[in-house]
């Protein structure tokens, strides 16, 4: 008995050997030589002390070639995801549990926009994407062992082809402006209720709002409340569910940036300063990179799978981005009927709908097939819309749309050359701003933009009459541009930027300014800035939006009468409150839940409108600031639910009294004024693996902590599972000083000395330094002979 012990201890011990032999052996090599074929001559790269590579080579297709090899050595699996979530195939991997996933993916048909995108590329471009492809092919043919994800799942990735690296550019598309909801939302909303109240619920400025060009004047806006169209709505007693539908917060998927001028800084640098918002993951979505190559340098954050450098600098300008949050994607409705089965209706007659299957593979279970519908004007989507099927026209989609010019940021010599550069490339439309070595600012559009001809693309509409449609995009030369103001900074954050005099509509649903607001407000006063005094504004936590709660609770609280212990300590932490979204703050965690509160209240009766039509429907607007403070501070009659009997004091204390309920169940062992943000307010970085594998958790994710900084409502955009997926601040004249943080390391190896090295400094907020000190270690790239 004991030599069987003995024998199985000793299998187990031996397997166990081999697992952690099989990981080391996948561990990333930082010195040393690779052969590379197709390289023109030899190329070298130095890693920093985080493991970020300096990349020397003669030519910009072997320094792609180099970074396709680098991209999948350090990031192979991040890249396997992104290809096949983009495009529908991710039930490959990991069976039934994203089958549904894969069949709305599939409705986009982006494997089939990429095959189109990549053989519409100019030469130059085709020819550095077939590099990079090339080398991350070589990485995955040549590696020792895969990566420890490719492992557990016993899966080999198939070859890289350059249409998987447009498919993670459309995967950028979609988490950044590709999403139905909007125009879903307000057709539903233009069925439901009457059009001018439609107009005050959906206004395109809020009262930190300041348009960098086109005049001071929105597009859309109704300073009038709508009394009679507000009273005429029926009351509901489905209240749990009615607040659920309003969504205060309507986190979107975008960024800070702001430049100054040499005017402003203290030895005539102008520098740029952005923090990008998005999904927190592990390991995080930016890989670092410095690129040289015969005289050209450009540096900063690319994306793994991608061939280019998304925002950073080269010897000349940097350059910074923030989402436009504007409007790419229409839901156009089409016509049917009995007496035409198949068909729509065009402004040519009735039309067949173009169909085709697909299938999608699922381990461990059989094929399922699809058949998908396409129409002229783009896919059928797989739900409808008010019982309507609809074509979805998208600029992803789009022919002509999508490239990769943003390679060309290496020849910008100046902010001018810079925004010609962004103002023709075909990425995910972005606010760019642009800092020169000569100490030039400028900020203008990056993408293509839909000219639209006959309408706003605000709700959903039918093209079969011939009067609506999209006139290709905006010509590159008639996109917005700003240089050189006065004031001596531009400012974006997500924010409307355009007055109604520019002569195209851009968007609707822009983000509340108050962020722009307030990092306007900390550069104003301010000269002789340096980039630690940028990075600090990066992490500023003041929330001037909740200072309009704070003293509406507090005149409420101070005309009770009958106040009990509960609402006594609820009004003590109210008056703690600081002003700012630090961990330490009491009183930060009733007020933000307070204020989600209180719109699903002050909505409730316009939610339940719509819900009359689509159950699903949500109220999602996110300057519902405006409505909103209009209504708490007006107060009118026959707003709220029929219950409070038009008793606006009554229904700001019941909400009050609810607020504190349910962090008394959510928190149960802190009372009300002692409860900070901190506490209600943790961040996880996790790994994809560690959310269905929990006991993998403390080798894979980040460390939980308890974090200062707020969802939307402040600078410092921090929140779990979103937040600031990089800080860069950078002087294209010195970019010894510029500072940068991501979340995690360069490395997506768990065992990797670069897994977490950057994880601390991120999330302290501690200045780091873009080019720490080289580590020493070179891995060169030669040619085959």
């Amino acid at each position: 008995m004991r030599v069987a012990s003995l024998s199985i201890a000793g299998v187990v011990s031996g397997g166990i050997a081999l697992v952690i032999g099989l990981l080391l052996a996948s561990l990333p090599t930082e010195n040393g030589e690779v052969v590379l074929p197709g390289l023109s001559s030899q190329a070298s790269v130095k890693s920093d002390a985080f493991g970020v590579p300096e990349i020397e080579a003669s030519q910009r297709e072997d320094a792609y070639r180099v970074l396709g090899y680098l991209h999948a050595r350090d990031r192979l699996f991040q890249m396997e995801l992104m290809r096949r979530k983009s495009a529908g195939r991710l039930a490959e991997l990991f069976g039934a549990k994203a089958l549904d996933a894969d069949r709305k993916q599939r409705v986009y048909q982006m494997d089939r926009a990429a095959q189109r995108i990549v053989a519409d590329l100019p030469p130059t471009q085709r020819l550095a994407l077939q590099a990079y492809v090339d080398g991350v092919n070589q990485f995955i043919d040549h590696a020792r062992v895969l990566p420890p994800e490719f492992l557990a799942l016993r899966h080999r990735p198939e070859p890289w082809r350059p249409e998987d690296s447009i498919l993670v550019e459309l995967a950028m598309f979609q988490t950044l402006n590709g999403q139905e909801q909007d125009e879903r939302m307000v057709s539903v909303m233009d069925r439901a209720l009457p059009q001018e109240l439609v107009t005050f619920l959906t206004p395109d400025t809020d009262p930190y709002a300041k348009a960098l060009i086109g005049g001071s004047l929105p597009r859309r806006f109704n300073a009038s409340i709508p009394l009679e169209a507000l009273a005429s709505l029926p009351g509901t007693d489905s209240t749990l569910t009615l607040n659920q539908a309003v969504d205060a917060e309507n986190v979107v998927s975008g960024s800070n940036n702001w430049v100054v001028a040499g005017s402003k800084t203290s030895d005539g640098r102008a520098m740029i300063a952005n923090d990008m918002h998005l999904a927190l993951n592990v390991p995080n979505i930016w890989y670092r990179a410095d690129l040289s190559y015969g005289n050209r340098h450009i540096y900063g954050v690319t994306l793994p799978g991608v061939p280019a450098v998304i925002v950073g600098g080269n010897d000349d300008v940097a350059w910074g981005f923030t989402n436009v949050t504007g409007d790419f994607l229409d839901l156009i409705r089409l016509e049917t009927d009995s007496a035409h089965p198949g068909q729509y209706l065009t402004p040519q007659g009735w039309q067949a709908f173009t169909e085709h299957q697909e299938t999608i593979r699922v381990k461990g279970e059989p094929d399922v097939t699809l058949t998908l519908r396409d129409s002229e004007w783009g896919p059928v989507s797989d739900q409808d819309l008010l019982d309507q099927p609809v074509a979805i026209k998208w600029t992803a989609l789009e022919p002509h749309f999508v490239d990769l010019g943003l390679m060309d940021m290496d020849q910008a010599r100046n902010t001018q050359q810079a925004a010609a550069v962004m103002n023709r490339f075909g990425g995910p439309p972005q606010n760019v701003v642009i800092a020169g070595r000569d100490g030039h600012i400028a900020w203008t559009y990056m993408g293509r933009f839909p000219k639209r001809r006959g309408f706003d693309g605000l709700i959903s509409q039918s093209w079969a009459d011939g009067n609506l449609d999209w006139a290709g995009a905006i010509p590159p030369d008639e996109l917005p541009r700003l240089c050189d103001p006065a004031d001596g900074f531009i400012v974006t954050a997500n924010n409307r930027t355009l007055g109604r005099d520019y002569p195209y509509v851009i968007g609707h649903n822009w983000s509340l300014s108050y962020r722009a607001y307030r990092i306007e407000e900390l550069l104003k006063s301010r000269s002789g800035l340096t980039e630690p005094d940028l990075l600090a504004i990066q992490l500023d936590t003041r929330s001037e939006i909740l200072a309009f709660y704070q003293q509406l609770a507090l005149d409420a609280l101070d005309r009770l009468s009958d106040t009990d212990d509960s609402v006594q300590k609820a009004h003590n932490a109210i008056a703690a409150w600081d002003g700012y979204m630090q961990t330490s703050s009491i009183g930060a965690p009733i007020l933000n839940e307070f204020r989600t509160r209180l719109a699903g209240a002050v909505f409730e009766k316009v939610v339940a409108a719509g819900q009359t039509l689509d159950p699903q429907f949500r109220y999602a607007w996110r300057e519902m600031e405006t409505p909103l403070r209009q209504l708490l501070t007006q107060r009118p009659k026959g707003v709220l639910n029929p219950r409070y009997q038009d008793d606006w004091q009554a229904m700001i204390v019941a909400t009050l009294r609810e607020t504190v309920q349910a962090l008394r169940e959510k928190y149960p062992n802190v009372e009300p004024d002692q409860l900070t943000w901190g506490m209600t307010h943790p961040v996880n970085l996790r790994h994809p693996f560690s959310k269905v594998a929990s006991a993998l958790s403390g080798v894979l994710d980040m460390p939980a902590f308890d974090s200062d900084g707020c969802a939307s409502v402040c600078v410092k955009v921090m929140d779990n599972a979103h937040g600031a997926s990089e800080r860069l601040v950078l002087s294209p004249s010195h970019p010894e000083n510029a500072l940068f943080h991501m979340p995690g390391g360069q490395s997506g190896h768990p065992l990797s000395a670069h897994y977490r090295d950057q994880q601390d400094f991120w999330r302290d907020g501690v200045a780091l330094p873009m080019r720490p000190e080289a580590a020493g270690d070179v891995l060169r790239f030669v040619p085959r002979l």
